[in-house]
């Protein structure tokens, strides 16, 4: 049986770990090293660390940072925000990422998936999809750290992805960003329908019954959060006896070691 992933999430701008609700709003959350080896240390199954001001300064990810990051965790790291190119994820890989998160310049040039794909394996290669609701079982791409409206379809631009070498999605809901409202399942299961990669949800996390939903309703292979773990609401160790009272299989926290 596939166990299922808990994922803290580490929103990075100017080298701080911050945090807003529905991508506004931000607040400082700390330090991404800190906070890293805080949640490795508690049993996070991966990290994921986002630079999320990268493609709206137009500039490459914190490698220096990275670097310090991936040097005090044990755990699968995956970055993301100003990947542009083939030679960027590279020297995102370089600095300490197991996996390259891309979300602006995929939706700018699709290529780009399969090319990194390509080079470095899909397994390395995760599509970041931000999305808003337009209507009823419709949801527009946002792009720019959740700037710019792309007007592309995000189940169909889902589906494209994986065909074209995304190993694994990350979708977030920018409507549940920070409302701990819960996940957007009818979102994720539009997306699950289309693909056979695996599918991180991400936005809306308020506790465990929205992980379980989300694991189960959602179809989910894993679940992301942030204020949770930032507020010290919850420890990933606390909420994974939750999942596997709920029955939900996850990964005991003495057995998570990377490679």
């Amino acid at each position: 049986m596939l166990r299922k992933r808990i994922i803290p999430c580490l929103d990075v701008a100017d080298g701080r770990v911050v945090k807003g609700i529905q991508f506004v709003d931000i607040v400082d959350a700390g330090d991404p090293v800190e906070l890293a080896s805080r949640y490795a240390a508690q049993g996070a199954d991966e990290i994921c660390f986002l630079d999320i001001t990268a493609s709206s300064d137009e500039r490459r990810t914190l490698l220096d940072v990275v670097a310090r990051t991936a040097a005090r965790v044990n755990v699968p790291l995956t970055v993301g925000g100003g990947v542009r190119s083939v030679e960027d994820m590279r020297a995102v890989l370089r600095a300490g990422a197991d996996k390259v998160a891309v979300n602006t310049a995929a939706v700018r040039r699709p290529d780009l998936l399969k090319e990194c794909a390509t080079t470095f394996g899909r397994q390395c290669v995760v599509l970041a999809i931000d999305a808003r609701t337009v209507s009823p079982q419709s949801w527009s791409v946002y792009t720019h750290g959740g700037r710019r409206d792309a007007a592309v379809d995000a189940v169909g631009w889902a589906e494209l992805g994986a065909s074209l070498g995304a190993g694994e999605l990350l979708v977030t809901s920018m409507d549940r960003d920070g409302t701990k409202d819960g996940y957007d399942l009818d979102l994720l299961s539009a997306i699950r329908r289309v693909v056979d990669v695996p599918l991180i949800a991400s936005g809306g996390a308020g506790g465990a019954a929205d992980m379980v939903d989300a694991l189960s309703k959602g179809h989910a292979d894993a679940v992301l959060a942030a204020s949770i773990f930032h507020h010290g609401e919850y420890t990933v160790g606390t909420l994974k006896q939750e999942l596997s009272r709920a029955g939900i299989a996850v990964r005991e926290e003495s057995s998570v070691t990377w490679p």
